[in-house]
């Protein structure tokens, strides 16, 4: 029989072609753009570069999970498809959260994947990528986009639909009983008895976990806001009607904490029992303080409370986006740290080595985790014999906010950032203060990462592109959260004229 003739695609291509595009772990775009053709074409080059890296072999297993957006099961049977094709065998995880994945991945070292769009809105998705090791970083990114696929022909039609999509395998949920198990393995049993813990479930993927993780550790659990359509919550950018039932259901329910995570489980929310939502990076703060953390890395946009409480032996200050932290905690420990952490302003939180605590083990895992966060808060506001709000005051005096202006194209908040940026200091300064000149002089100017501003006030102002969507996010902190939240309004107005 003749050879069944194939196409050849350079993924660099395809992401030009497709507008879906590498962001952080991953690849992301508009859900209709996330053909099953580009979602195929994405994996099969993720699979053949950890092959060509010597990372996996033909007849491995990979791991395929994904949130409970409407586009996730599509996506993962094309992804499948390609591991399929690829000669390695599909598991199928279900919808778990990303980290639970990961982890999987992890104990059997095996590569896996997350269909997912993490907290922006349902009509994108994407696919987050993990080696044996944990998630995929910046070289594993261009090696990827760099490579070129053979796809038979015949597989998909003009509209990039998979001819003959593969049924997924039946669920196998071993990875989500041992993500649940790790939480109760390592805290003590029953440590949460007495405590009443409210669960925002929404259409979280990890809201079965968080049930499952504080009931077994003693907790009153109440779910709350359980959703059947997707909905957009994200930890860096609360939406107010988010902030409103918090309070409300602190009110009615009078709980110590209400709990709840982003789409895909990796970004937690975490509340004080009046209900108000903690920052991640403070979250963070007091998560890497509970575990004993030596060194902590976390990106330039994070809480400056971290340098100011003294707690921590070593800080690193990265770019923003897990990659970067990932590469600052494996940085640590090749310098010969341990107890090394890591997390975002976001929230997610990153555990580079094994942390022993209480004569029981937490094994590393390197990737965005939210369960770990709530339960790190709880647990240490019950050892200071506190709630969480009385945690907060013992923590220096410095407030963030921050807020993004949505479909605001990547290449104007580039242009608009980069006029600040002629290569001469005094030029540059004499700009910003034209701009921004009411919270002060200009300090310092931090580029590492979009644009990060230090008036002489202390008070900070940082803009910067989203990676993963057409948004500009502006970061600010100050000596209390209404200056923080005040200086956010004014950027958010100065930064809407932008569009103009």
């Amino acid at each position: 029989m003749p050879a069944q003739s194939t196409a050849t695609i350079p993924i660099a291509e395809l992401m030009r072609q497709s507008g879906v595009k590498f962001g952080t772990s991953g690849a992301r775009g508009l859900a209709d753009d996330m053909t099953d053709r580009v979602c195929y074409a994405y994996t099969l080059a993720f699979v053949h570069y950890l092959m060509s890296q010597g990372e996996i072999n033909r007849g491995d297993r990979i791991a395929v999970a994904g949130d409970y957006r409407p586009s996730s099961p599509r996506i993962m049977a094309a992804a499948a498809t390609a591991v399929r094709d690829a000669g390695c065998k599909v598991v199928n995880c279900g919808f778990i959260p990303s980290p639970a994945v990961a982890l999987y991945g992890i104990q059997r070292g095996i590569a896996s994947l997350m269909v997912t769009g993490s907290h922006i809105p349902d009509d994108r998705n994407g696919i987050k990528f993990n080696k044996p090791t944990g998630e995929i970083l910046k070289q594993d990114e261009h090696g990827i986009s760099a490579a070129r696929v053979e796809i038979p022909a015949g597989c998909f039609d003009a509209e990039g639909r998979a001819i003959d999509p593969l049924a997924l395998p039946p669920e196998d949920d071993t990875a989500y009983r041992a993500y649940v198990q790790r939480y109760l393995d390592f805290f003590p049993a029953a440590c949460l008895a007495g405590i009443k813990v409210g669960v925002y479930e929404h259409s979280s993927v990890a809201r079965n976990a968080l049930g499952a993780i504080f009931a077994g550790l003693g907790a009153e659990v109440v779910k709350l806001g359980r959703s059947a359509t997707f909905i957009p919550v994200d930890t860096e950018a609360v939406r107010p009607e988010d902030v409103q039932l918090a309070q409300a259901w602190a009110q009615e329910h009078r709980f110590d904490c209400i709990v709840s995570a982003d789409g895909d489980g990796d970004r937690p929310l975490v509340s004080d029992e009046q209900g108000r939502w903690l920052r991640g990076d403070v979250a963070g703060i007091l998560t890497a303080r509970y575990l004993g953390a030596a060194a902590v890395a976390t990106p330039v946009s994070s809480n400056s409370a971290l340098e100011k409480s003294g707690w921590f032996e070593r800080i690193d200050r990265t770019r923003i986006g897990s990659p970067y932290v990932i590469a600052a905690m494996a940085q640590a420990l090749a310098e010969g740290e341990d107890r090394v952490v890591g997390y975002e302003a976001n929230g997610g939180f990153l555990i580079a080595s094994d942390i022993h605590l209480n004569g029981r083990r937490l094994p590393a895992l390197p990737t965005r985790d939210a369960v770990i966060v709530p339960l790190a808060v709880l647990m240490l506001a019950r050892q200071r014999g506190m709630s969480i709000a009385g945690l907060l005051q013992q923590l220096p005096p410095r407030f963030t906010y921050s807020d993004r202006l949505k479909q605001f194209p990547t290449e104007l908040s580039q242009a608009r950032i980069a006029a600040f940026n002629t290569g001469d200091f005094d030029t540059d300064k004499q700009a910003i203060e034209a701009v921004f000149g009411q919270f002060g002089r200009v300090a310092a100017i931090d580029r590492s990462d979009g644009l990060r501003i230090t008036f002489d006030s202390d008070e900070v102002v940082h803009l910067r592109p989203s990676g993963n969507a057409p948004e500009l996010r502006c970061y600010n902190e100050a000596a209390s959260a209404a200056r923080a939240a005040e200086m956010n309004a004014i950027c958010m107005q100065i930064m809407a004229d932008w569009r103009v």
